[in-house]
């Protein structure tokens, strides 16, 4: 009997920390994120069907980027979590971990029969013929974090300050009009108390 383990080891998503080097008000797994991201990743694809769409444009699948974000860190079973600002500490690192990167993703596959590959290839490493959703998946990532960075400061955590910034800065620069539209309509909303939201 063949002992694929593929969804076994992605199913040690929950036991991956993300933010490592930074204390935490509370822990977010990488399983968390992902399912935060992928929400996410579906309503910006979602805004620009119905909202930004241009005219005899054909619609952007939301359900086929939801399932690249559940994905989008799936290597990180085997690397873990790469604290930001060691991964993006110089050309060479960057460079580095894409390889590493690039070996978990094929070290991965090779846990699933031969048969199943061609449908996670594509989920594990960006297609060039998905690029257009894999800017909603970057996009929605990096919303996610922000998120985080805004939930650690109502917990009274200073810690994620600057990370904050960086990421609001960096979000600014992707010029996108559907983050742009969730930014102003659903972000503030992170800030309201349970109460306040209901």
């Amino acid at each position: 009997m063949p002992n694929h383990t593929f969804f076994a080891l992605l199913s040690r998503m929950k036991y991956i920390s993300r933010w490592a080097l930074m204390r935490n008000a509370t822990s977010e797994s990488l399983s968390e994120h992902t399912l935060e991201t992928a929400i996410l990743a579906h309503a910006l694809v979602v805004l620009h069907n119905i909202r930004f769409l241009g005219e005899g444009e054909p619609p952007l699948s939301a359900e086929r980027v939801a399932t690249l974000a559940l994905l989008h860190d799936a290597p990180e079973v085997l690397t873990g979590d790469l604290p930001t600002p060691v991964k993006y500490h110089s050309g060479g690192l960057r460079e580095a971990y894409k390889q590493v990167e690039r070996s978990a993703c094929a070290s991965l596959l090779g846990l699933l029969p031969e048969d199943l590959c061609g449908t996670y290839a594509p989920l594990l490493s960006p297609d060039e013929s998905e690029a257009e959703l894999w800017k909603y998946v970057k996009a929605a990532d990096k919303l996610s974090a922000l998120i985080k960075c805004m939930e650690e400061r109502k917990a009274g955590n200073c810690e994620f300050a600057c990370a904050e910034a960086s990421l609001a800065k960096v979000l600014a620069r992707m010029r996108s009009p559907e983050l742009d539209c969730f930014m102003a309509e659903f972000l503030p909303a992170y800030e309201q108390p349970l109460d306040g939201m209901l």
